[in-house]
């Protein structure tokens, strides 16, 4: 009955395809950011719309229930997400995208569970259609259980519900092993078994790649969140092309394959900045607070040097050459607006201000560039890691917000230190550093940092958000 639409859904979805493809080359740049989002937008919307079309048009019984519901999962669905965007606040995003991907992957296991007991379609038309077909729902509902389960965790310890430590069971790669040799050893008699008699198998497998999900993710520590947060949103559009292979979906292969091989490739770009595979991260166990340390990288020797802020702003307006890093501190103190005016400030007055970013800093890939975004902070000022890291010794004030193991000199010389062999900033080369913190904890990964204790680096303890006030106002003295 669709063959008539045939014609234009294959048009109406190549459009939409290529929307999303636009979409993501304009989220590569801070400048084009808003157009890629418009494109994702106008490609979704067209996406629903022709699938709808298709379905009513489908000839099937309780088409006018099932539309009825369809409206109302979008209204319903379309409701929840505008509020939840008005009212989460920029410190919530990362916990925000992390459940928003568990959503996606409890669609690919409901996919794939309804797929298999009301398959599209004659699949036993052969052996060859049939076996695929139950491939495709083993792999998607799979996917779709580590994603679930995952996110959720990721959620939790984003969050706080959860301890950002990495639970470290004796013997858990072994776990990990044999829990994955299960779930190809059941593909067997899934596969076998005559009609929907197998979905014992589904269901035993479907709890075990959640169970992998759960322990997977609860073995990575609070430091690799950032990269948790980007594999599960590749975690996420696998999944989504397997329920596009299910439904017999081009669109939705299409869209969860550009979801899944960016999310790809941003994972193994963050790691390549950490110096560290992606193997290392889900299976590492890095990011502890319980880590091995030795007593010079547990006590640093030395002592903090502290500074009010009436002094930094006169550090401030005596420097050529200002570079502002900003960490999770500045999100949690929502002192963007702040540092966007002290940036002002100071440009007005002949200073040269710039901004350093770390790969992994905050709790999210981009997450400070979101921040500065929302701000308003020129985007020509804002640079990542390699192209900055070298300016540093030619810098008169480096002024670090928040910020704590991306700026710890430890992961260079520290071979102890869980993080060693990161990349870092190496803001320690410039004349003067100045940390604001609210005290002396320790950074997410659990370890103590050097550059509080060097002859060049002071403390202005406070709020974040009050202590740029403080200097906002100071600075704009004539």
């Amino acid at each position: 009955m669709l063959t008539n639409l045939d014609g234009p859904m294959s048009i109406a979805y190549l459009v939409a395809g290529v929307l999303f493809i636009r979409s993501l080359a304009g989220l590569s740049k801070q400048e084009t950011a808003q157009r890629g989002n418009l494109y994702g937008m106008v490609g979704m919307g067209l996406a629903v719309v022709v699938a709808s079309v298709a379905w009513l048009a489908g000839g099937f019984e309780g088409r006018e229930l099932g539309l009825a519901m369809m409206v109302s999962c979008v209204v319903i669905g379309g409701g929840i997400g505008a509020v939840l965007a008005r009212r989460v606040e920029m410190t919530g995003m990362p916990e925000l995208v992390a459940i928003l991907h568990s959503f996606v992957g409890l669609a690919a296991v409901m996919v794939g569970v309804s797929s298999y007991l009301a398959p599209r379609g004659n699949i036993h038309a052969d052996v060859a259609t049939r076996v695929v077909h139950m491939g495709e729902v083993w792999v998607g509902i799979a996917v779709g259980a580590i994603t679930l389960t995952g996110s959720i965790i990721a959620w939790a310890k984003l969050k706080g519900s959860l301890s950002g430590k990495p639970l470290l069971l004796p013997g858990r790669h072994v776990l990990n092993a044999l829990i994955a040799i299960a779930i190809a050893g059941l593909a067997y008699p899934f596969l076998m078994a005559d009609g929907t008699s197998g979905l014992p198998y589904l269901l035993v497998m479907t709890a075990l790649a959640a169970i992998l999900g759960v322990h997977l993710v609860m073995a990575i520590g609070g430091a690799d969140m950032p990269v948790v947060v980007s594999l599960l949103n590749s975690y996420s559009g696998w999944a989504a092309a397997a329920a596009g292979f299910m439904l017999a979906n081009d669109l939705l292969i299409v869209t969860g394959a550009l979801v899944g091989s960016s999310g790809t490739i941003l994972s193994i770009i963050m790691c390549r900045a950490m110096n560290r595979s992606i193997l290392n991260v889900v299976f590492g166990g890095f990011g502890t607070a319980d880590g091995t340390t030795n007593a010079t990288s547990a006590e640093p020797a030395g002592e903090v040097r502290e500074l009010k802020a009436d002094e930094v702003s006169e550090r401030l307006r005596e420097a050529k050459s200002v570079v502002i890093v900003p960490g999770y501190g500045m999100a949690v103190a929502r002192a963007q607006a702040a540092v966007h005016d002290l940036t002002r400030n100071l440009r007005d007055q002949g200073v040269t201000v710039r901004f350093a970013i770390h790969p992994v800093a905050g709790r999210l890939p981009g997450h400070m560039n979101v921040l500065l975004a929302e701000a308003g902070v020129p985007y020509d000022i804002v640079l990542e890691m390699e192209h900055i890291n070298a300016d540093f010794a030619n810098t008169d004030v480096v002024l670090v917000i928040g910020a704590n193991d991306i700026v710890n000199p430890g992961a260079l010389t520290d071979t102890s230190s869980p993080i060693y062999g990161m990349p870092v900033l190496e803001v320690w080369k410039s004349k003067l550093v100045v940390v604001l913190k609210r005290g002396m904890a320790a950074g997410y990964a659990g370890v103590e940092n050097p550059l509080f204790f060097l002859d060049n680096t002071r403390m202005l303890f406070g709020d974040a958000k009050k202590s740029i006030d403080a200097l906002v106002t100071q600075t704009a003295q004539r």
